[in-house]
């Protein structure tokens, strides 16, 4: 089977042998920080500055991390396809730049990045290395706020419409390093069965909607992210 049309979703397994942690499993973020205080408009309201603290450090994490041979296979994948005049586009739930770093370019941050901010009075949004703190002031009004460029829990994910017409034209849908509990993300594998499409999930172990893939690879994404890539370039339509 070729094909010439795909989408693919990144979550934070992909990213976990970089060092950036996952949110779910055992020892996961969520584990250890609760998302009521850290990940929601209503948690930022009441402490913005234990939110700052927390996004300042997986800042600072980020400053460090490479991508891995995960990372590095999408992006010989978008060149591949690119290079037969195909179409990839790779949605990420992830607020890392290790896509970015491994040479992706076709890419859509569905939940923000962190290396981005928004003002909360004049929402103007723009690049950001260093730490936040409550008495960070917007560049461009001076008076407002500035907060992580993040989709919190409660918000609407970025690109919605651009990924839901990419799925209903795609032949090829992948999930990998995904959880598969997180909507709207968990349910795009349904619209591009519904498109026709091929669905595959890579992952580590079986996430909680397995079973709504046709194909299934498991193991650490250094290895089975890049063996299936090395499998589907020769499969890719001219």
């Amino acid at each position: 089977m070729k094909f010439g049309r795909m989408v693919l979703l990144t979550g934070a397994g992909v990213s976990a042998e970089s060092g950036m942690g996952t949110f779910r499993d055992q020892g996961g973020i969520w584990t250890r920080h609760r998302l009521e205080d850290v990940a929601t408009p209503e948690g930022f309201a009441r402490n913005p500055q234990l939110v700052h603290d927390f996004y300042n450090a997986r800042r600072k994490a980020l400053k460090d991390a490479a991508p891995n041979p995960a990372h590095h296979a999408l992006s010989r994948l978008e060149r591949a396809m690119a290079a037969a005049g195909n179409e990839l586009l790779l949605v990420t739930q992830n607020v890392d730049d290790l896509h970015e770093k491994a040479g992706s370019q076709s890419l859509l941050h569905m939940h923000g990045e962190l290396k981005r901010v928004a003002c909360v009075s004049c929402g103007v949004k723009g690049a950001w290395d260093d730490d936040l703190f409550t008495d960070t002031e917007c560049w461009r009004c001076g008076t407002g706020a500035l907060r992580p460029d993040v989709v919190w829990f409660g918000e609407m994910p970025y690109g919605m419409d651009a990924i839901y017409d990419r799925i209903a034209a795609c032949d090829l849908f992948v999930s990998i390093g995904t959880s598969g509990e997180v909507y709207p993300a968990a349910g795009f594998v349904h619209e591009a069965r519904q498109a026709g499409a091929h669905t595959v999930e890579l992952n580590l172990e079986p996430s909680v909607n397995a079973r709504d893939f046709r194909e299934g690879r498991y193991g650490p994404a250094s290895q089975v992210v890049d063996e299936w890539v090395s499998d589907l370039i020769g499969r890719i339509s001219p």
